[in-house]
């Protein structure tokens, strides 16, 4: 298509574009389903019959400016794609004021120059193979998303090795306000634990540690004091799942638990498992942890002169703070929302994801039974905080994310305000409806089969989602059958 430029802008402001004699009109809201008719283009085998080059779809924001489409479209001439359809509309996206749609014939390896080159002069929203052919190759979805600026997340379960081991401050890199700062031997301890994390693998059984009889003292004392404010203080959650992990994993207050036979614990709870971590993360590496229901738990134990404080998380506060809400499955989906939300999101939008998770999962109160009582795990091990909290002196305030998130973090004095939810399900909720509110060009799904994240940028990845819903929903239509209820239409 030569002479493909000559009168562009006379479709450009209508947003149709006729080729030769035939008039493409499809718009963008229909593009979904001639997407999908497409899937009848296929092999006896059920394969798609590609050819050697195939159609390919591509959505680009542009800016209202003079000449940024015909740069944008410039780029289709100079690496020799031709373009079969192309139609523009007011774009949705607060970034941007037009998106562009363009349906064009390529190889793989042009359309993959394409892609990258096209990023420099705007954003790209989808990139989708057309007319049956199978889905662009994860690597290029990643490239792709990659070239539009999308920070990295990990895909899979195992691309956390990459990101656990990018610890802020561990081992004996302690502050000098530390209590053991000054003590040679836990520092050297504190080292042996950052080893033992460091050099964990995905897939590789938790190392036992051997904890030594001061470090079983200084979590006794936690384990005591903390267990007389439980009942009156803690949510009923919390007190249904601490019971069990006294059976099923020794929790005692003369017993650290090992972290292997909890994340076994977790995994036949809730689907989360444990991974050791040596010491702080930043939020968009823990929180990306979440999205696979993988929590980032530290094995050390807090200094011994002063049991009842700690400047930093230590297995304390993880397996008494955090680990027996873990278990519970709608406040495991809460916090997997929340580490979903994350990927791929922008600073700023991890930043207040990361605010909105502190004052929920680690400072949160909820109601039940007309009476406050916590469920943030910062609260549920910390005594002196936990009473603060609920004494009737402090500053309680509803949740709200849009508030919330911008809330001033205190890590080492207690929290300036308390933010409370009616429910585990109304803060999911209002986290949800939050979330979409963080601007994110592509939406993932967590499959808990393999483990991983599928990038939803394409009609291929939808399609199978919608037939692992089609078939859940048939599960739940011969249930209800079997009761004598049918599903409503």
């Amino acid at each position: 298509m030569d002479g493909w430029m000559d009168g562009w802008m006379d479709g450009w402001m209508d947003g149709r574009y006729s080729h030769s004699n035939q008039t493409l009109s499809m718009s963008l809201d229909d593009k979904q389903e001639t997407l999908r008719g497409a899937d009848e283009n296929r092999g006896s085998l059920g394969k798609p019959a590609c050819s050697r080059k195939r159609t390919a779809t591509i959505i680009f924001t542009l800016k209202n400016e003079v000449g940024g489409l015909i740069k944008a479209l410039k780029l289709f001439q100079e690496k020799h794609v031709h373009l079969v359809h192309i139609e523009s509309r007011k774009s949705r996206r607060r970034d941007s004021d037009f998106e562009v749609f363009v349906d064009c014939d390529s190889e793989h390896e042009q359309m993959k120059e394409l892609t990258q080159l096209l990023s420099t002069h705007a954003q790209i929203v989808e990139i989708t193979p057309f007319g049956g052919c199978s889905p662009l190759a994860e690597d290029d979805r990643a490239d792709a998303l990659e070239a539009d600026g999308i920070p990295w997340f990990p895909k899979k379960i195992s691309d956390l090795d990459q990101c656990a081991n990018r610890v802020l401050m561990y081992g004996s890199d302690l502050d000098a306000d530390h209590p053991g700062f000054k003590d040679g031997v836990y520092r050297k301890r504190r080292q042996y634990f950052a080893d033992v994390a460091m050099t964990f693998k995905h897939g590789n059984p938790i190392p036992k540690i051997h904890y030594t009889a001061e470090e079983v003292r200084t979590w006794g004392v936690v384990f005591r004091e903390l267990h007389k404010l439980y009942p009156s203080h803690a949510c009923k959650e919390y007190l249904k799942n601490l019971p069990l992990l006294t059976r099923d994993c020794c929790y005692s207050e003369d017993n650290i638990p090992q972290l292997e036979d909890v994340s076994k614990f977790l995994k036949g709870r809730s689907g989360f498992t444990i991974r050791p971590v040596a010491g702080y993360l930043s939020p968009r590496d823990f929180l990306a942890g979440l999205a696979f229901r993988v929590f980032h738990c530290t094995q050390y134990v807090r200094h011994s002169s002063e049991p009842l404080y700690t400047p930093e998380p230590d297995t304390c506060h993880e397996l008494l703070g955090h680990v027996p809400l873990l278990a519970e499955p709608s406040f495991a989906q809460f916090s997997q929302e929340i580490g979903l939300a994350s990927l791929g999101a922008s600073d700023d939008a991890v930043k207040k994801l990361a605010t909105c998770y502190f004052f929920t999962v680690e400072f949160g109160l909820c109601k039940q039974d007309g009476k406050l009582r916590a469920y943030g795990a910062g609260l549920l091990s910390s005594v002196s905080e936990l009473k603060h909290s609920l004494s009737g002196k402090a500053n309680i305030l509803p949740f709200d994310p849009i508030l919330t998130c911008n809330q001033e973090c205190m890590i080492t004095t207690f929290q300036e305000a308390y933010f409370v939810a009616e429910s585990f399900e109304e803060a999911k909720n209002k986290m949800r409806e939050f979330a979409k509110t963080l601007h994110r060009p592509f939406t993932v799904h967590y499959n808990p089969y393999t483990q991983s994240v599928d990038v939803l940028t394409d009609t291929h990845n939808i399609n199978s989602m919608v037939k692992d819903i089609r078939h859940e929903l048939d599960i739940v239509e011969e249930a209800l059958n079997q009761l004598g209820k049918p599903l409503r239409e």
